[in-house]
């Protein structure tokens, strides 16, 4: 091999693997599946996606992209090893016929697998139920990473307390460091929340603290994160709640060891 192109990205290796480590997997003309597995079994819906509005035949564009949408999750079972109870969940088909070829299209394609297998019909609802026995451990790959902003949790903290935060520094510079030229920068969703309305939370700070400082946006910073620069572009470091917390815990227990050792100096004396 020559090409100047990866061999796996000549020969779409790359993609197969990428599409086997995500829920949705996009095959012809905008059609899709979206992968879901539970402890149960596997769940795996058909969607049409763009592909619906090129056709004018209902019935026949949802058989089309159902045997599409077959030969890829036969693909699919195949990559990921999925093992167990399948549900596929495909769209609608009124004629019994479609219904029929379907069945049999999914029998066809699934020929190519040598794990064992069992394929019942379509129920009314269009739900196949497939069985297979999983052949190696199943591909259970966690590609998700954890969210800077909540740390994982889900939830973040709401702006009205985040900008009482700010507040409070901004009122720890211009009172405490006594600095009065400055500018904060913040995410952008909380910019937009600062500066909203005619008499904005930006609006009544300046006023109340005297100052011309600035509150600009930047889209590197996460939610809950703030910088702020002096005139000459100099970061001010200021120390959040826990630093100062754990400082003066860390006094409390210094002046708790020199009273210890006071009082052991005064008992070896007397």
């Amino acid at each position: 091999y020559s090409d100047d192109m990866p061999i796996f990205d000549k020969f779409g290796i790359t993609k197969q693997i990428k599409s086997s480590f995500v829920k949705t997997v996009s095959f012809k003309s905008g059609a899709y599946i979206i992968v879901e597995s539970t402890e149960a079994l596997h769940v795996i819906d058909v969607n049409s996606g763009n592909r619906s509005r090129t056709s004018t035949d209902q019935e026949s564009n949802a058989l089309n992209v159902n045997l599409l949408a077959a030969d890829e999750i036969a693909r699919q079972l195949r990559l990921r090893d999925m093992g167990g109870i399948i549900v596929i969940d495909f769209i609608d088909m009124a004629k019994s016929e479609h219904r029929q070829e379907l069945y049999q299209h999914m029998r066809e394609v699934m020929q190519k697998d040598r794990a064992r297998h069992n394929i019942l019909p379509l129920s009314k609802f269009g739900l196949m139920q497939i069985t297979r026995q999983r052949v190696r451990p199943a591909l259970d790959i966690a590609t998700a990473e954890t969210c800077p902003s909540c740390g994982g949790t889900g939830e973040v903290q709401p702006s009205l307390l985040f900008t009482d935060k700010l507040k409070d520094k901004i009122d720890y510079l211009v009172n405490t460091l006594k600095v009065s030229n400055f500018i904060m920068y913040v995410h952008p969703f909380v910019d937009a929340y600062l500066k909203k309305g005619l008499m904005s939370e930006y609006w009544k700070w300046r006023r109340e603290f005297k100052r011309k400082f600035r509150i600009q946006p930047d889209q590197s910073l996460n939610y809950l994160e703030y910088k702020v620069f002096d005139k000459d572009r100099n970061e001010i470091d200021l120390k959040e709640e826990k630093d100062t917390s754990s400082s003066e815990t860390s006094k409390k227990e210094r002046r708790s060891k020199h009273r210890a050792a006071n009082a052991d100096d005064d008992s070896q004396q007397s």
